[in-house]
């Protein structure tokens, strides 16, 4: 475990350092309160060793703030008060302020090994649950063939992004992709192949658009959007093209295609720049729809190629 200690007293420090060191865990140190506060924010230890009380800003203080940073993150990091104190009402007022247990000084190393065994129990079911819930989050909003972004979040993220373009006077753009003659694809090649196509053309779209805000998402079947914030026109063009032209690269073969021989995708491209005034939802369905025309478009002209509405 990590291990922030925060304790004033140099020989404290010392003693409690090695107990924590002998027992196999990393230690940091804080001086006072708020030393604490910023390490935890930085370090984000399993424990926190707390001394009660302590200049700058004493345990309480610290312990509350902890608390509520982590509640903010919906996290939880156990806290223990160190104290020469050990009325009840000290104990008491410890726990009310965000702690979870309690150590009188001087601390003894036998009783410090119990605690930090309980902790690291606690700390590995913690993580343990902290990877189930990231696991949970990812299925949410994973296509479960593909592995890419589904639909779901697919509209999560065009809402978020054209409301942050609205604040930031920027302009969010639009590729819809459709894998061309499809259905005989799937109809001769059995859907085994068909699906190990979709994953491919996924994954080859993923590639190309890799800047952090980019999102590319399975839209349903064999339609994809790839969203791209802060974008204009001729910057979504540039982009489906290279997307366009990296499936045609992928040369898979697809002898029951009227446009090749090998399988590809038509893409139509949109802009908007939203103001303070439009109604997202509105303009999201507005963005998709003149995408698609000019998917449409694409396909009308002999596929394999991007088209734009203007």
């Amino acid at each position: 475990m990590k291990i922030l200690l925060a304790e004033d007293s140099k020989t404290n420090q010392i003693l409690i350092s090695a107990y924590i060191e002998e027992a196999g865990h990393e230690i940091e140190i804080a001086q006072n309160g708020q030393e604490a506060i910023d390490q935890f924010t930085h370090e984000r230890p399993d424990l926190v060793l707390m001394d009660m009380i302590m200049p700058v800003k004493d345990g309480i203080e610290a312990a509350q703030e902890i608390r509520a940073l982590c509640e903010q993150d919906g996290d939880w990091v156990p806290i223990i008060f160190l104290s020469a104190m050990s009325e009840s009402k000290d104990i008491v007022r410890g726990i009310d302020a965000g702690g979870d247990d309690y150590l009188t000084k001087p601390v003894e190393d036998v009783v410090l090994h119990a605690k930090l065994r309980a902790m690291q129990r606690i700390s590995d079911m913690r993580h343990q649950l902290q990877q189930a819930n990231h696991e949970l989050r990812m299925m949410a909003v994973k296509d479960g063939l593909t592995g890419i972004a589904n639909r779901r979040h697919f509209d999560e993220v065009l809402t978020k992004e054209l409301k942050r373009a609205m604040r930031s006077g920027t302009s969010v753009s639009l590729v819809m992709c459709d894998i061309d003659f499809f259905k005989p694809y799937n109809d001769n090649y059995g859907h085994q192949a068909g699906d190990d196509c979709l994953k491919y053309v996924a994954r080859t779209m993923a590639k190309v658009s890799k800047r952090p805000g980019d999102l590319v998402a399975r839209y349903g079947g064999e339609e994809f959007g790839v969203i791209l914030p802060e974008t204009d026109l001729a910057g979504v063009q540039v982009i489906a093209e290279a997307v366009r032209a990296a499936v045609d690269q992928l040369n898979l073969s697809h002898n029951y295609s009227l446009a090749t021989d090998h399988v590809t995708i038509s893409c139509g491209v949109a802009t908007v720049s939203p103001s303070i005034d439009d109604d997202i939802t509105v303009m999201a369905k507005q963005l998709i729809k003149t995408a698609d025309k000019g998917l449409y478009q694409a396909k009308d002209q002999g596929r394999n190629q991007v088209a734009v509405i203007s």
